[in-house]
């Protein structure tokens, strides 16, 4: 629930939320479609949905993890993956190179302030460059 007094539960939405801020909404629109749709990172799409949902699972936020959890299964994610991801990492059936990704992010989003080195360390020696 947004909380927003203006915005009935069956209307909930980011866009609706966004509405009276046009003048911030659409760079935001963009930036957000950029980042999930854009074709300068080696992450698929479906990848990238599937990390949205695991970080909005982390931290509880209920509406944007069931929205990306559907886009990502929409896209070919193996249903139930989700699940398995917030309970264990290792253990998820997931492509091993996200494996280190998803604990980045997952620390990024828990304990920000613990963030070193060797976090990046681990996502680039699993392939992954900076650009992604």
């Amino acid at each position: 629930m947004s909380f927003v007094e203006r915005i009935t539960q069956d209307k909930e939405s980011v866009s609706e939320i966004l509405r009276p801020y046009a003048r911030i909404a659409g760079p935001l629109s963009e930036l957000t479609e950029h980042i999930l749709r854009g074709t300068d990172s080696g992450f698929s799409v479906a990848e990238r949905e599937l990390i949205g949902a695991f970080v909005s699972g982390v931290n509880a936020c209920t509406f944007c993890c069931d929205t990306h959890q559907a886009a990502a299964e929409a896209m070919g994610v193996q249903a139930g993956l989700l699940d398995a991801l917030l309970v264990d990492i290792d253990g998820a059936p997931v492509d091993s190179r996200l494996k280190p990704v998803l604990r980045f992010v997952r620390k990024l989003t828990l304990t920000p302030t613990r963030m070193v080195q060797d976090d990046a360390d681990a996502v680039f020696a699993a392939g992954w460059d900076e650009r992604d």
